[in-house]
């Protein structure tokens, strides 16, 4: 998992065996041009080995890859510093992240945008400490204090990408049980319902708030995710939380009934301004 989730490495992988073949090289040559042994040109290939930017660059040089949005594609898929992605901060976290928790992050640091049905919590990128330490603690069955200490911190370190330049921006559908679930207790959930009209207020976020009174919806069938990358919709992916995975789909048919599906539900759910306010009265009252 050293250089972007797995997702990311098979798809780049699949682009980097079509462009040889194009170029007319076998695997056996293209490791000849670059100086390598074949069998770590076939690991790329297939996705089971990870590959650095300045090995993916050395591949497209001796394919012949002139183009430069399809190298910045490349180079984005292996998640090269000023290719759309942001500091690695979470490798120092290797031994305490699951991979796909780390998967998770690496979408989330590299992605322009960020669409979110939550059915049951906050959002991550917007949960405060207090909220998050609630949540983790019921979520890991027998975390000690020092393991709860450094998933919290984890959590807010990834906030951190509202705040990037550019910030990601996020739009999130919450169903109305995220508000009225009591996490932590009432006044930690009051904060947490501060936390989230100070959100809204951000340029970058927009908030709808799926009411009870919207009755049965599509995403009933369970939360999910939606990353964006501003470059290229060929990077664009579907995640959906497991108890023990996750499920990441990046078929278009996929991605087209998933934003489907998300639109249905904006379409339902209150304004961002109605949502706001909502919000806001459930914060006084909590």
């Amino acid at each position: 998992m050293q250089h972007g989730p797995a997702v990311r490495r098979r798809k780049l992988g699949a682009e980097l065996r079509t462009l040889r073949s194009r170029a007319g090289l076998t695997s056996g040559e293209a490791a000849r041009l670059v100086g390598w042994h074949q069998s770590k040109v076939s690991r790329i290939e297939t996705g089971t080995s990870g590959s650095k930017p300045a090995d993916v660059r050395l591949l497209l040089d001796a394919y012949g890859v002139a183009d430069p949005h399809l190298r910045e594609l490349m180079l984005a898929l292996a998640g090269a510093e000023g290719s759309g992605g942001r500091d690695h901060w979470w490798h120092a976290y290797r031994g305490v992240l699951p991979p796909a928790y780390r998967d998770f992050i690496s979408l989330e640091s590299q992605a322009s945008a960020m669409r979110t049905l939550e059915t049951t919590v906050v959002p991550g990128l917007l949960q405060t400490p207090e909220y998050a330490r609630a949540v983790t603690r019921a979520a890991v069955e027998g975390i000690d204090e020092a393991q709860l200490d450094t998933l919290v911190e984890v959590r807010m370190a990834r906030q951190d990408v509202l705040r990037g330049r550019p910030p990601l921006e996020l739009c999130a559908v919450l169903d109305e049980a995220v508000l009225r679930r009591e996490v932590g207790g009432p006044e930690v959930m009051a904060r947490q319902l501060g936390r989230l009209v100070e959100a809204a207020r951000l340029p970058q976020v927009r908030l709808q708030v799926l009411p009870f009174a919207a009755g049965a919806h599509i995403g009933m069938t369970g939360p999910f995710v939606i990353f964006s990358f501003s470059r290229t919709s060929d990077l664009d992916v579907v995640v959906l939380d497991h108890l023990m995975s996750s499920l990441y789909l990046e078929r278009k048919e996929d991605l087209q009934a998933y934003t489907e599906a998300f639109n249905a539900l904006r379409a339902q759910a209150l304004s961002p301004g109605d949502s706001s306010e909502y919000i806001a009265a459930l914060a006084g009252g909590a």
